[in-house]
Formats: C-alpha cells, structure tokens, sequence
C-alpha cells in the first residue's frame, strides 16, 4: 500500500493497520535547510515561485517517512488575489496594504473569475509537486475559511480582539454578508483549480472559528463553509480544521467534509465516538510535546494511539501547527512511532 492509498483510504473510513500521518506546518521554520532557503529568498518569493514552494513542501519528505505533502502557501493569497495585498510586520504577525472599512471597499475588490489568472503559481506548484511525488505520497492542497479571511481583511492585520470583525457581523450584516459571499465564490475557484492541478485533498483552516460567539458561529464561519464544500466535486476529500470549536464538532460533521482535523484540547477516542461512522478524524498531539525529548513524544503519541485502536478513519497529526522551536529529533520520534505502530 503506498501512503497515498494509506492516506485515501483513511479519509473514507476505512479499516487501516496503522493512522497515515502528516504534520500542519511541516514544511517551515523548524527545518534548518527551510531557514537556509530564506536567507536567500522571502517568505513571499517562496510562494509565488513555483519552484521553490516545490523545494520547501518537499523538504520534510526528504527527512521523514510522512505520508502526505502539504502545498507551501499561505491563506492571504486569496485577499492579495482580491486586490488587498499583505505583508509580514518586523516585529511580527500580518499587515494587510490596507484595512476595509466600507461597502465601496468591498465591492471594489475583484472577483472570483480573477483568481485562476492571479494564483496561477499555486497551480503550477501543485502540478510539479505532483510530479515528484509520483503517486507515493498524497498531496494536500489547502485556504482559508470566508471568516478567517474576512478578520484579517476587516482588522489590517493580525489582531488579538477581532473587535471590528465581531462589531461588522452585528452592526452591518449586508456589508459582512457581501464580503463573505464574495471571500466564499473565491475560495470556490482556488479549491476547484487545487483539484484540477493534481490535489488528492483540501484543508480548510478555520483558524479563529474559535472566537465567534457560540450562537453566532453557524451565521458567521459555518454556513460559508458548507457552500464551499457543496460547490466542490462530491465525495472529494475536505478536511475541516477550525480551532477552539469543539461545541460544533457535530455540526461541522454535517457540512460535506470528509474529515474534521481536531485542537489538542479534545479526547479524539470520545470525539470519534461522537460522530458519524463516515466522517475521519485528524489530530491532534499538543505541537508543545514537539519541543520536549523523543522519550516524551513517544509516550504521548503511543497513548493517543492506543486511544484509536481499532477505530477506523483516523489521521494522525497535531493538534494544531508545528512551532518554529521544534525538535527535529522530537519530530523524528513521532513519525517513527507513528509508522512503527501495530
């Protein structure tokens, strides 16, 4: 069985000796030859060239037995796409070109038919990855949720209150509604090109579905995210990744994703319990035990192993991404576990 069967057959449910495994961010900062490349090149030059977004997503393959690759990109290509660029602040965290603030600004911004033109090298990426990976590994094409996208469009920026994002979805609904809609056909046609240039699988990262209000989650992230997946070919593998939202576990079960990708703050054997027999799981090791000793992250990914045994449709990975201070002998210590698992 080569991974990429491993990893298909997990998505679908289906019976396997052992969890396939991927790591989130495992192309990044913790890897000293990812360090070597950006000395010579940014974080952006290494997105838009489809060369070096090749090199960076296939650098952990080169060192780990993992069983599926993940696109190097970034969620804000979709807003830069759009016609509202971004940038990596000095001291830290994303700056938007510029903050929206009115109606005219949102309806100013480009429309989905740009996409396919402007995130070409995503395509491009994707087909030489492909092709490296020759049919062994699964490729992970992967975006934003509308919400997501929409705070960093409405806040400038990283933020750490996403108040004007909350006060926009009370205050102005049209206004919100008008961008999420228009965020929700883009994210369509991104997703729809991954497929088309050779992706066996999508994540979408929900990353602050977390701080909505519990009441508003539905109106505001889930709903948006149920049209995407409505839109794309049928029983195509979604992975469903949205932090801080375990109170929503069953509903996110219900919106056409494949697979629901779990924080660390959950049981994942009582998670796969609670949910439907033909949704996978995928998760979700706190990425902290990645900076401790290999001893240490044995012992943890042994017990959430033994937690799953015998409950099918289980992806093995963190329960969020890896950090820059990682442990490469730390990280070497999962996957052989986790490969090494019976």
């Amino acid at each position: 069985m080569t991974s990429r069967e491993r990893f298909l057959q997990a998505c679908a449910c289906q019976p396997l000796d052992r969890p396939p495994i991927w790591i989130m961010r495992q192309a990044g900062r913790y890897l000293p030859e990812y360090r070597e490349l950006k000395a010579k090149s940014s974080f952006l030059e290494m997105v838009k060239t489809p060369d070096l977004a090749t090199e960076v997503t296939l650098q952990p393959l080169r060192r780990f037995d993992l069983d599926a690759a993940i696109l190097f990109s970034d969620i804000l290509v979709i807003p830069e796409a759009l016609g509202q660029g971004y940038h990596f602040r000095d001291e830290g965290g994303i700056a938007m070109e510029y903050r929206l603030e009115t109606r005219a600004q949102v309806e100013s911004l480009a429309t989905a038919d740009a996409v396919p033109e402007k995130l070409h090298y995503v395509a491009d990426a994707l087909k030489l990855i492909k092709k490296e990976l020759a049919g062994k590994k699964a490729l992970l094409g992967f975006g934003g949720s509308p919400w997501t996208l929409a705070t960093y469009m409405l806040e400038g920026g990283s933020t750490s209150d996403f108040v004007r994002s909350k006060e926009l979805f009370y205050t102005d609904r049209a206004m919100f509604d008008s961008l999420l809609s228009k965020l929700t056909d883009a994210i369509i046609a991104y997703f729809r090109m991954q497929i088309t240039a050779g992706a066996d699988a999508i994540q979408i990262f929900d990353s602050w579905g977390g701080i909505i209000a519990g009441q508003d989650y539905e109106a505001a992230s889930l709903q948006w995210i149920r049209k995407i997946i409505a839109a794309l070919p049928a029983d195509f593998p979604i992975i469903l990744y949205a932090k801080g939202t375990s109170s929503h576990l069953t509903d996110q079960a219900f919106t056409g994703a494949k697979v629901l990708s779990v924080d660390w703050t959950c049981d994942l054997s009582i998670v796969r319990q609670s949910l439907p027999g033909n949704v996978a799981v995928q998760g979700n090791l706190d990425p902290v035990l990645m900076n401790t000793t290999p001893e240490i992250v044995q012992r943890e990914a042994i017990r959430l192993l033994e937690s799953m045994r015998g409950q099918p449709g289980h992806i093995f990975n963190l329960g969020h991404g890896i950090m820059p201070q990682a442990k490469i002998e730390c990280f070497k210590s999962l996957v052989d576990t986790v490969t090494g698992w019976k």
